[in-house]
């Protein structure tokens, strides 16, 4: 039988840094046109024109932060992002737990939010552009869209998944609806929507940038597009990092969150133990 062993935390952060680093390293080297023979492209410079210099992709982000060129962009996208995820988060919560609690609306609007969910959304942006203008409002909508059906999904099904005896006893004590939706609806779903959140995060930060693409002057998204129209593949790498770094610092964010609020909840393996 195989025993599980949880990682010392310490080390696991350690493993993870090297393995950057690692990565880093073999970027280098690919794209070096002196350590390595041409065996993937007649001419090696192509190597680092199609691939980049993590060297110089490292450059460009300190000139971007040093020379404060790239804060109010930093600030339009994020601005973006926080307000498709929290959107997006608050009206797939409220309008999961509407339907997941009225069978009828659940199953009148049942086709219509499948057929929702299943229209690529990216096809919209045109259409939030012409709605909204080409501000921040049209990215926020197209992120809303992305974050709202993962949330409502993992709502309306943590709902769905509370025990019939939970509900039975709650009753039985005399709970009445909304001591039925504090107590026992909110925290079966909270468990799914934090589940959620963390790939929501992703997806609001995908909203922001593909508006971004499709028109806009200011933002991250613009600028990796200004970088792309003239094939400067070191900025647009520069970007993305970017754009990574700072969804990963909303998804701790979310971890932080989660861990404070879900205190009640037992840890893995912790349910078995007397």
């Amino acid at each position: 039988m195989w025993k599980r062993v949880r990682p010392n935390r310490a080390n696991l952060v350690i493993w993870q840094w090297m393995l950057l680093v690692l990565s880093f390293l073999l970027w280098y080297v690919l794209t070096s046109p002196t350590l390595l023979p041409a065996f993937y492209f007649d001419d090696a410079n192509k190597a680092a024109f199609f691939f980049g210099e993590p060297q110089k992709v490292l450059v460009r982000i300190w000139e971007w932060f040093s020379g404060g060129e790239i804060y109010l962009h930093l600030w339009i996208t994020l601005i973006e992002t926080v307000l498709a995820f929290a959107i997006g988060t608050i009206s797939g919560l409220g309008i999961g737990l509407w339907l997941a609690l009225s069978p009828m609306a659940s199953a009148l609007f049942d086709p219509y939010i499948k057929a929702a969910n299943s229209m690529p959304r990216v096809i919209l942006a045109p259409i939030f552009g012409v709605w909204f203008g080409l501000g921040i409002w049209s990215k926020v909508a197209l992120g809303v869209t992305l974050v709202f059906f993962i949330v409502f999904f993992n709502v309306y099904q943590g709902v769905k998944e509370v025990s019939p005896v939970v509900l039975a006893n709650a009753r039985m004590l005399g709970a009445n609806r909304k001591q039925l939706l504090r107590n026992v609806y909110l925290p079966s779903a909270m468990s799914w929507v934090f589940s959620s959140l963390h790939t929501s995060v992703g997806l609001a930060f995908v909203g922001s940038v593909v508006g971004e693409y499709l028109g806009s002057a200011r933002g991250v998204g613009y600028l990796i597009l200004q970088a792309e129209g003239t094939f400067d593949i070191n900025t647009v790498f520069a970007g993305i990092l970017v754009l990574t770094a700072f969804a990963l610092i909303l998804d701790g964010i979310v971890g932080v969150a989660e861990r404070r609020l879900m205190k009640w909840q037992p840890q893995n393996g912790e349910t078995g133990k007397l």
